[in-house]
């Protein structure tokens, strides 16, 4: 059997832009085949793990399922990390195998000098040559086609970005299920945006996170072309929706202002007709910017919220959101539950963390205090969110936990701070975040990204901060408004578009000593 064996074995499985490459889904069952008997043939069996350190290319899908098949883990690394950093990982999820292209060849050559331990057993890299390492797809050029013998398929031992310390592991159980050629079924979310064997579904962001990897495996999995761009741009993106007529989509909000920011006649000079619906998730999408995209794309935009733990999903449809702007939606996977300080459960209406119960089980690889401390006394799971639930069941997130600014003994949450920013049109990017203040403990710091970077030289700096201060004063109390923004060029944000504030928070709270 092979993957998605109803679907014409020439189908495009994944198309690649702006290369054009494409991998048919008999070339991507080949493969994944051919790894997997590498792996065998190496000693890499069920239950061990496969690093995989690569960008978007031909070849990450096939190591994906090539390790599915053969009942391992795989552990997907950001190609952006240093050699420390990917050490790191390899060592911690105690990797026997490595998967590297040929743009991290220098990483993996400095990778030894980070592994007191050594290598793992097998290293590849795709289409590059370093010693000690075997050349792909040289090294498979002999190996059968034909599936592994594996009793039950792996699964993703993914980690988190490590944006409040070291990256953590979550690995959960291998589910018992035969890889019969590795296709899982679907996500409940995939089953409600309707994604089936006649969709084009576009991934503009890493692989290496968990919801690209995952999701372009499941469209795999039910026939569907995935087309995976290789770097986010926001022009590219409208062009692979009309190239591909792609018809499902996944997007982070960054790029939904990105997109929006683009000049008018850009925006209307591609056609977009083929959408069916468009998911977003990662990070919250500020209100004003999500009714602008539903104004331009129609009431197709559709969001889900979980984590890369898997502790809970909810799920909310465009046309419910309009009647109810800002929720994240009601679950379809596990119970919410909003808990206060003391672990007491708190009535709708109420800020509190944000637990679960009945979400995907997991751990904390190599850490059972984080595992256990990540779980309320009635065995719930949190993440560090922090929300409410309306009378409905509806969940609102108001921001993390670590994120909330505490000034004068009044809570104050950034998110609602940086959506008022990111509604005025000439900013791209916005950080809140508390910097030491001697009298109130912490006072509220904005830094933006204006979408003219020369708007924010000279005076004409002191100009854009005081309109922004004004047009925050018009939407929020005046206990929230910073005591002053300043500017960057670039906000550091991952490619998953979570916003990283620590470097921002070291570099301004520095400046006030």
């Amino acid at each position: 059997m092979r993957l998605a064996e109803h679907v014409p074995p020439d189908k495009p499985a994944v198309v690649l832009h702006p290369s054009g490459t494409v991998v048919t889904f008999a070339d991507l069952d080949a493969r994944a085949n051919r790894i997997a008997h590498l792996l065998r043939g190496h000693g890499v069996g069920p239950g061990d793990t496969v690093a995989i350190l690569m960008d978007n290319n031909p070849h990450v899908h096939a190591v994906m399922w090539a390790a599915r098949r053969s009942g391992c883990y795989y552990t997907l690394i950001n190609s952006g990390l240093t050699a420390a950093e990917v050490a790191y990982i390899v060592a911690d999820c105690n990797a026997r195998a490595l998967f590297a292209s040929a743009s991290v060849r220098q990483v993996c050559a400095e990778l030894p000098d980070h592994l007191p331990g050594g290598l793992p057993q097998l290293t590849v890299i795709a289409e590059a040559e370093l010693d000690g390492w075997l050349r792909y797809p040289d090294c498979v050029a002999g190996q059968p086609v034909s599936p592994v013998d594996c009793g039950e398929e792996g699964d993703l031992l993914q980690y988190s970005s490590g944006s409040t310390g070291r990256p953590k592991g979550i690995r959960r159980p291998r589910g018992g299920r035969r890889p019969a050629t590795g296709a899982r079924g679907t996500t409940p979310v995939f089953e409600l945006v309707g994604v089936t064997e006649d969709s084009v579904y576009l991934s503009p962001a890493p692989l290496y996170h968990t919801a690209p990897a995952m999701w372009t495996m499941c469209a795999q999995s039910v026939g569907a072309t995935t087309v995976v761009m290789q770097r986010f741009d926001a022009e590219q993106a409208l062009e692979c929706i009309q190239r591909y007529r792609v018809t499902h989509a996944q997007f982070v909000p960054t790029m939904f202002v990105k997109m929006l920011r683009l000049p008018e006649n850009t925006r209307r000079a591609y056609d977009l007709s083929s959408l069916r619906r468009v998911v977003h998730a990662s990070a919250p999408c500020p209100p004003d910017i999500k009714r602008e995209m539903i104004d331009w794309w129609g009431p197709i935009i559709d969001e889900y919220y979980s984590s890369s733990e898997g502790a809970g999903i909810t799920f909310i449809r465009a046309e419910e959101w309009l009647t109810r702007p800002g929720s994240v939606g009601r679950p379809i996977l596990g119970t919410p539950h909003i808990l206060d300080e003391f672990g007491a459960e708190l009535p709708p209406g109420e800020v509190g963390d944000i637990y679960f119960d009945g979400g995907y089980p997991f751990a904390y690889l190599n850490d059972e205090a984080k595992t256990r401390a990540a779980r309320s006394p009635q065995g719930w799971v949190t993440v560090g969110d922090v929300g409410y639930l309306d009378e409905d069941g509806y969940l609102y997130l108001t921001d993390r936990r670590h994120h909330m600014i505490i000034s004068g003994g009044v809570n104050i949450y950034p998110q609602e701070i940086e959506n008022a920013l990111l509604s005025h049109p000439l900013v791209v990017d916005a950080a809140v975040f508390g910097v030491p203040d001697e009298v109130m403990g912490q006072s509220v710091k904005a830094v933006v990204q204006l979408t003219d970077p020369l708007l924010a030289e000279g005076e004409r700096a002191d100009a854009m901060a005081d309109e922004l201060l004004t047009w925050l004063r018009a939407r929020l109390a005046r206990y929230k408004c910073p005591r002053s923004i300043s500017f960057e060029d670039e906000l550091p944000r991952t490619d998953a578009g979570k916003l990283n504030k620590q470097p921002l928070i070291a570099k301004y709270s520095a400046a006030l000593r």
